[in-house]
């Protein structure tokens, strides 16, 4: 049977070289509303409070400030996935309250309940200082407190007192997190891929289920997936054979886990439900498309080097890919890939309807032509077919009619046609021309 030249390979495989990376900090909102407690055991919205928000994990005195509107509500964009919060309201009136251990792009619509005061606003290290005994919505003094409120004010501080034992390890796995991910990222670009590897391998042993984590393991894939390359690449230049089979093996490992990593990414990034803010969403939208794209390439070469029983997985990777793809060239290049894919695992009827349908669009499209007449090829010899090699010498026939002769694979297209003729008597069929009517 038919197969590419392996310099042509490593000629292929060298343009993964050029990898996207993720932005290193993604922008999330983050939502709550306010409200006073009444003497009457009622709440109203609270318009014009100021909501400061602090950053936990981090050191810092300089909150994110806004205010709630008319409903009490309020939204602040763009702070980091990574990051620890806490959010504290003050308000004309009010005794001031904050709710610590607070995450952004949650989608939760965080409430604070405030009582009447003196309108205090607090500063940072005041709230450093309070938030050693939090006690949110915990009544001024004189406001008579019900049972059924005291039940719920004390239910919600044991939970932020759980949720400020979980910050203690939340606040490391962030700084963790964000710092391997920074720099598996300069390693990445740098080509620096053992580094790179091991980096995002710390932060996705700090938190495996941070909201970070599939970044970090869709970065993973582009990086095991090129390191694969560069070790495949030394394997075959290699004149020492216990030095090619160790890089062939070596590289078969980096793109198994480069396979898996972009699978876990994107399963993780599509059980998140749907952000209902539009920032958030269209975050996490983007998330997924960089996800699936670098699933789809480490799947190619997963299915292509490693495992050719596993195509239907390589399809399915692609056909996803390419249903979220909104730019036409690349679209056209990951439907291209997708059937070379098909043709270097050696399914090659699969290949074949793929590559017709590119003809469809572009009927001169010379890979198209080649790839098809290939896979006919193929078709016939496997099943002592004389119409799939007619069909075979019709498509070359065209390939190399219309193929510069610079073109490194119209040789073997001759061949082939040479072959055909000479072994099966199968010669291509002359295409008849329109004939115009002359007009008088």
């Amino acid at each position: 049977m038919f197969s590419t030249n392996l310099s042509r390979v490593l000629a292929s495989l060298a343009l993964i070289a050029s990898i996207c990376i993720l932005a290193s900090a993604q922008a999330v909102p983050l939502r709550g509303h306010v409200t006073m407690k009444q003497d009457d055991g009622t709440s109203k919205p609270v318009a014009g409070a100021v909501i400061d928000v602090y950053r936990t994990d981090i050191s810092t005195k300089t909150p994110f400030t806004t205010k709630t509107d008319k409903k009490g509500e309020f939204v602040y964009a763009g702070l980091q996935l990574v990051g620890q919060y806490v959010i504290v309201v003050s308000a004309p009136g009010a005794q001031p309250n904050w709710l610590p251990g607070v995450r952004a792009g949650q989608d939760i619509d965080y409430p604070i309940v405030l009582s009447p005061g003196d309108g205090k606003r607090l500063t940072a290290d005041e709230v450093k200082t309070a938030m050693a005994s939090p006690r949110v919505g915990a009544p001024a003094a004189g406001v008579k407190e019900s049972a059924e409120d005291k039940a719920k004010r004390e239910e919600l501080e044991r939970k932020n007192a759980e949720i400020m034992k979980n910050n203690e390890k939340a606040q490391s796995s962030n700084a963790i997190i964000e710092r391997t991910f920074k720099a598996g990222n300069e390693a990445l670009k740098a080509k620096n891929y053992d580094v790179a590897i091991a980096q995002y391998d710390e932060g996705l042993a700090a938190d495996p289920e941070h909201p970070g984590a599939p970044a970090l393991l869709t970065n993973k894939t582009m990086a095991l997936n090129a390191r694969a390359v560069d070790r495949y690449n030394n394997a075959v230049k290699s004149t020492d054979d216990a030095a090619k089979t160790s890089g062939m093996e070596a590289a078969k490992k980096d793109w198994t886990a480069a396979a898996e990593a972009g699978t876990k990414a994107v399963a993780m990034l599509k059980a998140v439900p749907t952000p209902a803010d539009a920032t958030a969403a269209a975050s996490a939208k983007t998330n997924l498309y960089f996800a699936l794209s670098a699933r789809a390439d480490a799947t190619r070469l997963y299915v292509t080097k490693v495992d050719n029983s596993k195509v239907d997985q390589g399809v399915a990777a692609y056909q996803e890919y390419i249903a979220a793809e909104t730019d036409p060239v690349k679209k056209t290049k990951a439907e291209r890939d997708m059937a070379q894919m098909l043709f270097d695992a050696n399914v090659f009827d699969r290949a074949l309807v793929e590559y017709q349908k590119i003809l469809e669009t572009n009927p001169d499209d010379l890979t198209a032509l080649l790839r098809a007449g290939q896979s006919l090829f193929n078709i016939g010899a496997i099943n002592t077919d004389k119409a799939k090699y007619q069909e075979a010498a019709n498509y070359l026939a065209k390939f190399v009619d219309k193929a510069p002769d610079t073109d490194p694979f119209k040789a073997d297209a001759k061949a082939i046609l040479d072959a055909l003729k000479d072994q099966e008597n199968v010669k291509p069929e002359k295409t008849t021309p329109v004939r115009r009517t002359r007009r008088p």
